[in-house]
Parts: structure tokens; C-alpha cells; sequence
């Protein structure tokens, strides 16, 4: 038994605590007896994702400072507010962080210093999200058994509802806890093309609230994303996801063996420091990068969905962010006249504007970048062409 296993009680795990009643179980389900020697808790671990760059909010995110370390909406930045999101720790037990080797000092800091249940592994080399989640399955597996449930979230999403996030995870559980992979699928506002979907069916006899999935759908064209939107079946695929360890393991090595066998020798191969485990470099590079989409999702018969609304926004784009501020919105030392439906965010250089329209106008430090509003999603082919400028 590995040393991260064998103190299985850092992540909030007793000794000699006893099960839970049935009445128990059913006032709060997030409370059962674990498989890995009776011990009891919170059985859902939040594991959050930080891997990402959020290049389309270049300049103010970089490779160095990416989103999810930033606020753009208020003091704390959006990984603090995801943190926050399942700080409670009658149902949650303490987080799981993956995150990129660069960033450590970043992740670092917004973890509380005095938790030492929580869990911090590093990816000494990008391998998308597949791998990610599956590392921390394999971390999570080894201290609290194949029955946990892991709650995958982004670092770098807002909800602005978080009472009917939580109240979508509850429904959630009793689908997860019967072996279902559940995504959470946001009821669209419009037919936006910057997000996947996905096409809900049935409700599952055996879970109420929770539809089977019947396809994923890539980011549409327009017209594909109106009709998607009116026949009200499809929702946004918010990258969130609910299930036991074990079953996603079972459902990687069913349907990306290589990927699954790769992520799970880098964990068990790295290297252990407090709460820090640092992926075998080595192992992790062996593994292919796919997205945990791609790899397991629009394949397993297994996956079920909980469409919910909480105010939710992947801030994926500058368009996103000006769409959440309002219709003209200004931030930082800015002077604009006549100037209709512009969003202008300055971290400090001054910005004047004259008699402009519906424009992105974002600046921080010596980088400025100008766009019209419904482009933002290019915003990554503008940086390739400023890297082959460069080259």
C-alpha cells in the first residue's frame, strides 16, 4: 500500500466512524459509508481542472497567467470562486487540483495553506483533460475506494447561481451512484456557436431529473445551433461531470485504453511531496491528448444528463464577458464619447474612444487588442498569426 494511501484519513477520513443510517442517507446522500474500510464523510471530491491557458482572452490571459488566476468580475478570481463553489465540508471533501508545473505557485495560493487533505497534481506536460481526470480518479481511488464520487469542474467557469448548481449535483447523485457518467447540460439562452451540445432524451426510470444522452454535437454553425435551440432537446455541454472513480476508469480503459493505462502509471510513478504529486514526466508524455469528450463521453453507453440553469458562462471569450457585464460596459481609466455598445477593459493604460460601435476594445500593458463584437472567438487565429510574424 502506497504511503498516499495508507493516510487515507488527510482527505477527511476517520477512523472507526460508523455507516449512516438509511433515514440518513436519504436526508443527505453525500454522506455514506466509503469502500475502503468503513470509514465515513463526505463521499463527492471535487477535482478541479487548471490545465487550461484561455488564450481568446489574450492579452489580458497568457500562457504565464492564464484566466482562471484572473478576476474579471470582481476581487476574487475565477479559481477562488470555484473553490468556493464546494467549500462546504459536510458534503465536500477537500479538492483535487490538476494543474500545469508552471502554475504551481498560483494553485498553490488559493488552496488553504492549513488543508492538508487537499490534493495537488502537477502535469509536467499538457495532455488535455481525458488524462487529467483520469490521474486524479486513480488519486481518489487509492484513498477512499472505488465508490467515490468525483466532481469535475473547470477552473475558470462563473455560476452565478450556485444554489441550483448544488441542487443539480443532488439530482445527479443517485444516476452517478448506479454506475452513470452524468454530465450537466446548461438550457441554452440562445444559439450560441462558441459552445458544444449535447441531445437529452428519456428520463432514466431510476433517477428523477436525470435524461439519457442520446449524441454530442461539436460547435455548430449558426443555423444548426437555431434549430438545436428551438426543438428545446439540446443543451450546452458544460464540461462538468459527475460519477464514481471506478466507473470512469472502467470507461477509459474500455474506450482509450492507452490513455487510461498511461495517466494512471504518471500518478502512481510520480513523485510525493505533502500534498503535492508531480506526474511521472516520462509516463504522462507516453499518454495521447484527447479531450475527455472525444475519448470517453460520445462513446460510453453509460453517460446521463441534469439540464440546469445557474447563471452559467464559460467566459470563453471577450464576447462572453461583455455579454455577462451588459450591453456598454468600461473598466479601468477609459474616456469615451458617443460610443454605443462597446465593452473597454484597461488594467492601465489609458484608453479615449470617439464615436465607435459595438467593439472590444481590451488593453493590458503594452498589448492592445481591437475587435468587433461577435469575433472574439477568433481571437486565437489572430495570435497565430502575430506568432508567425514573430517567427
Amino acid at each position: 500500500m502506497s504511503d498516499f494511501n495508507s493516510q487515507a484519513d488527510r482527505f477527511g477520513m476517520d477512523e472507526g466512524a460508523g455507516a449512516f443510517s438509511e433515514a440518513e442517507l436519504a436526508l443527505d446522500p453525500a454522506r455514506v459509508t466509503s469502500a475502503n474500510g468503513g470509514h465515513s464523510g463526505p463521499t463527492i471530491v471535487p477535482v478541479i481542472l487548471s490545465g487550461g491557458s484561455g488564450t481568446r482572452l489574450w492579452p489580458f490571459s497568457t500562457e504565464e497567467t492564464p484566466k482562471q488566476f484572473l478576476s474579471f468580475t470582481g476581487t476574487e478570481n475565477l479559481f477562488q470562486l470555484t473553490l468556493d463553489r464546494v467549500k462546504d465540508r459536510q458534503r465536500f471533501a477537500s479538492p483535487i487540483v490538476v494543474g500545469s508545473v508552471r502554475h504551481v505557485d498560483f494553485c498553490e495560493r488559493e488552496l488553504d495553506p492549513g488543508d492538508e487533505q487537499a490534493r495537488l497534481i502537477l502535469e509536467p506536460c499538457a495532455r488535455n483533460t481525458a488524462a487529467a481526470i483520469v490521474m486524479a480518479a486513480t488519486a481518489a481511488r487509492e484513498a477512499y475506494g472505488d465508490d467515490i464520487l468525483l466532481l469535475v469542474m473547470p477552473s475558470d467557469h462563473m455560476m452565478q447561481e450556485v444554489a441550483e448548481f448544488h441542487a443539480a449535483v443532488r439530482i445527479g447523485e443517485v444516476a452517478a451512484r448506479a454506475g452513470h457518467l452524468v454530465t450537466f447540460g446548461i438550457h441554452p439562452t440562445g444559439p450560441d456557436t462558441g459552445f458544444g451540445y449535447l441531445e437529452s432524451g428519456s428520463d432514466l426510470p431510476h433517477a428523477l431529473g436525470v435524461r439519457e444522452v442520446v449524441r454530442f454535437v461539436e460547435k455548430p454553425k449558426l443555423e444548426t445551433a437555431e434549430e438545436m435551440v428551438a426543438d428545446g432537446r439540446h443543451l450546452w455541454n458544460a464540461g462538468i461531470f459527475l460519477f464514481q472513480a471506478a466507473a470512469f476508469i472502467d470507461e477509459m480503459m474500455l474506450h482509450a485504453p492507452a490513455i487510461g493505462l498511461a495517466a494512471q502509471r504518471a500518478v502512481k510513478e510520480g513523485a510525493r511531496e505533502g500534498r503535492r504529486i508531480t506526474a511521472d514526466l516520462e509516463r504522462l508524455a507516453e499518454c495521447p491528448s484527447e479531450s475527455v469528450d472525444y475519448a470517453v463521453m460520445e462513446h460510453s453507453s453509460r453517460v446521463a444528463v441534469v439540464p440546469m440553469s445557474p447563471g452559467w458562462s464559460d467566459l470563453g471569450s471577450w464576447d462572453a464577458l461583455a455579454a455577462l457585464a451588459g450591453a456598454s460596459r468600461r473598466f479601468g481609466p477609459i474616456t469615451t464619447v458617443d460610443c454605443d455598445d462597446c465593452y473597454i477593459h484597461s488594467d492601465g493604460l489609458q484608453v479615449a474612444a470617439l464615436g465607435v460601435r459595438d467593439l472590444i476594445i481590451v488593453a493590458s500593458g503594452q498589448r492592445l487588442l481591437i475587435l468587433p463584437r461577435g469575433r472574439s472567438q477568433e481571437v486565437k487565429r489572430l495570435l497565430s498569426a502575430m506568432e508567425a510574424m514573430a517567427a
